[in-house]
């Protein structure tokens, strides 16, 4: 049973959607911001639950959709320990397992490329003599991960792949994290006896290679790094901030929670509740606001009332603010306010805003941290 591979071609990233057969409960590796609806298309269609979204390592390449999958699908966040993603629900250290239905993944400690990569082991249910093992950045077809950014060894990449990932049976199918030329899996064995930066090589040829790379920095890593140890979350809100709306895609724009207030006080726009009934009562609730939950419990399924919601809340013709618990439901909600012909904005942080580093919400932006109306019960 092989998993589906997913490619993301502007950063030529492998994503990997694992799921057990019989309880359709699935878990997702490396997934990339720029390709969330594929993803969200592809549990759909293959009629899954997501139950995880984990990561390799803090990507330099690409922006993570690791928060925003947590709260379209109801998956849990997991990151290595290493890698400071303090918003990721759980962080991931040497032996631990996740379980997906009657699947589980191993997790392997491979620093080298960053101080915190991690491998994941898959041996499929059922089949005993078959094992997957996913290297994100740290093993790639007939290559390795750089090692000069992210508190990166060589040294330690050499001992990681040799002395772990080597030791796995040689018929172990290896997915990679990347792939620039087409390729999409190798073996353990395979990589053993060709890969030219390791077969034959010792310890202090293998540095002296990396050490000569003299590679460009990654044209995204200050945007994509701190934006993956909020598992995705951005702090680029660019005209937000200031009081005007940032360009966005798909929708009218972005705003801040102050902008929405001052656009709904003055009458020019109607804040509209995306979250469901359950969070608004237990939660809190901005008083004047309309409701259209794009999702209900149970089972956070899409909510087929939303659209009539928006439409009447828009009876008038002023734009829609949509806002959701921290911003990430509301993008898709205010993208389908758009497709229906209607002027929606996004409200930035939601109305309890990002986690922090400890995973903690409503200490760093959204409506209520922002001392703007609310009520509760």
């Amino acid at each position: 049973m092989n998993p589906t591979q997913l490619f993301d071609p502007a950063s030529s990233t492998y994503t990997y959607l694992l799921f057990d057969e019989q309880t359709r409960e699935a878990l997702i590796i490396d997934p990339v911001d720029e390709q969330l609806q594929r993803d969200l298309d592809a549990l759909a269609h293959l009629g899954l639950t997501l139950k995880w979204t984990v990561e390799t390592h803090a990507h330099a390449d690409h922006i993570t959709s690791a928060a925003r999958l947590a709260e379209l699908a109801g998956a849990r966040t997991a990151a290595p320990a290493g890698c400071d993603v303090g918003t990721a629900a759980v962080q991931l250290r040497d032996g631990d397992t996740l379980a997906f239905g009657r699947e589980a993944v191993r997790v392997l400690h491979t620093p080298g490329h960053t101080a915190g990569s991690v491998c994941f082991l898959w041996r499929p249910a059922g089949e005993a003599a078959e094992r997957h093992v996913f290297t994100g950045d740290t093993l790639l077809i007939q290559g390795c991960g750089r090692t000069d950014f992210q508190s990166g060894s060589a040294e330690q990449l050499y001992d990681s792949i040799t002395r772990k990932l080597f030791t796995l049976p040689d018929t172990t199918l290896v997915w990679p994290g990347h792939d620039y030329h087409g390729r999409t899996q190798s073996t353990i064995g395979a990589e053993k006896t060709t890969n030219p930066r390791l077969a034959g090589r010792t310890r202090e040829q293998f540095v002296q290679t990396m050490d000569g790379l003299g590679l460009p920095r990654p044209r995204r890593m200050d945007e994509a790094v701190p934006a993956n140890q909020r598992s995705g979350l951005r702090q680029d809100a660019g005209g937000a901030a200031s009081g005007e709306p940032a360009p966005a895609e798909g929708y009218a724009g972005d705003i801040s929670p102050r902008t929405a207030h001052d656009w709904m006080q003055a009458g020019q726009a109607v804040l509209v509740d995306v979250r469901t009934d359950a969070e608004r009562e237990w939660v809190g609730f901005v008083p004047g606001a309309e409701t259209a939950a794009w999702k209900q419990w149970p089972g956070m399924a899409l909510n087929p009332g939303f659209d009539a919601a928006v439409q009447t809340a828009a009876r008038d013709g002023r734009p829609l603010m949509m806002l959701c618990r921290s911003g990430v439901r509301s993008i898709a909600a205010a993208r389908r306010a758009t497709a229906l012909g209607l002027a929606a904005y996004n409200v930035l942080g939601g109305f309890e805003g990002d986690p922090d580093e400890q995973a903690q919400r409503g200490r760093k932006n959204g409506w209520r941290h922002a001392g703007l109306p609310w009520r509760q019960g």
